[in-house]
């Protein structure tokens, strides 16, 4: 019963501990990932602006085949909403609102994963010559979610390789079209 007691006890402290430790670690993430496009800002807006062009060239639609969307709100642009549920846990559900429009220049979305969090999803279009730099960001607060302060850490190896694999397929639908 002592070894028990014992191994109880240390368990708790070493949760204790990193519990502690978690709140040394950052409150919020932001994660950037940037692509140059062969086209001008124009012809990429669009894709940004409207929610219902994502599914063409999201990272997650090839591994979330069976993944629903719903769209309430405006057509495009400020005030559209995308809603998104799948059986699985890597898509999970959510929604997706735009809440900023800059013609050609940016888009800003809020995200609301349920019990997963929020997020802010960012599109920046800045003209370079015959091209254009596409810059997707992703910024979250962590609050006092020892748990969530961690998983912070790995965040910007997930997200970031997804906002890669996102942006080459928005590339390749832009510059096909």
């Amino acid at each position: 019963m002592r070894v028990v007691g014992k191994v109880l006890l240390n368990t708790l402290i070493a949760i204790a501990i990193l519990a502690a430790l978690s709140f040394a670690l950052p409150g919020s993430i932001k994660v950037e990932r940037s692509i140059t496009v062969n086209a001008a800002p124009e012809k990429i807006f669009p894709h940004l602006n409207d929610l219902r062009k994502f599914k063409a060239w999201s990272p997650w639609t090839p591994r979330e085949p069976k993944a629903t969307y719903d769209f309430t709100g405006s057509d495009e642009g400020v005030g559209q909403i995308m809603m998104w549920s799948s059986e699985t846990g890597e898509a999970g559900s959510g929604t997706m609102e735009i809440i900023e429009s800059e013609e050609n220049r940016l888009v800003r979305a809020a995200l609301d994963f349920g019990e997963r969090g929020w997020a802010n999803s960012t599109f920046v279009l800045e003209s370079e010559g015959s091209s254009t730099k596409v810059t997707w960001g992703f910024e979250t607060e962590f609050g006092n979610n020892p748990l969530r302060r961690w998983m912070g850490l790995m965040l910007d190896r997930w997200i970031g390789a997804d906002y890669e694999e996102g942006l080459k397929r928005l590339k390749q639908t832009v510059e096909t079209a």
